[in-house]
């Protein structure tokens, strides 16, 4: 079980990899699915895990991950402590940019679990973005799979002129207004 680096690896020419961690992976499998079904002028390929550490016998087969989204269901306290479990084995490199957590189930706030203050601890501790939506609905989650695809475009350095450190930033800033 090994901790995942962001730069330990050379990344694949117009390509990028998104790696979803959470604890529902039908949900997981629904949004890659529309991530997928996305216009976009390079080859993606998308890992699902339910949990990290990622196990570390295919470690030198596996390609340079690109962006972490981290999959909160609102509805689940377990989710949430799942996540934060999983966060330890991450590269602190990693929250330069190339991290984000996506909260689920936002459209039923009235059956939360989750305190919506450690949802803004997890921002502030990690300093990354946090992205909400309720992935049940079809244009929804297409419109997450687009925001998605976007994130880990410019993750992978297929935007010329614009990092995931300064996105990152971007985005930060912006949910401060």
């Amino acid at each position: 079980m090994s901790v995942l680096r962001p730069f330990d690896k050379l990344p694949a020419l117009n390509s990028a990899i998104l790696l979803l961690v959470g604890s529902d992976e039908g949900l997981q499998q629904k949004l890659a699915e529309a991530i997928l079904r996305e216009k976009k002028s390079f080859k993606i390929n998308i890992r699902i895990a339910t949990s990290l550490p990622l196990p570390s016998e295919g470690d030198h087969l596996r390609p340079r991950i690109d962006l972490i989204a981290f999959m909160i269901d609102i509805k689940s306290k377990y989710s949430l402590r799942n996540v934060e479990a999983s966060l330890a084995y991450v590269d602190a490199s990693f929250f330069l940019g190339k991290v984000c957590f996506l909260v689920t189930g936002v459209g039923r706030l009235n059956c939360c679990s989750v305190e919506m203050s450690a949802i803004w601890k997890l921002r502030e501790v990690y300093s990354s973005p946090v992205l909400f939506c309720e992935l049940e609905l079809e244009g929804i989650r297409v419109a997450t799979a687009q925001r998605l695809l976007r994130m880990l475009e410019i993750c992978a350095g297929l935007i010329p002129g614009v990092s995931a450190l300064y996105f990152g930033s971007l985005m930060s800033r912006s949910a401060n207004f």
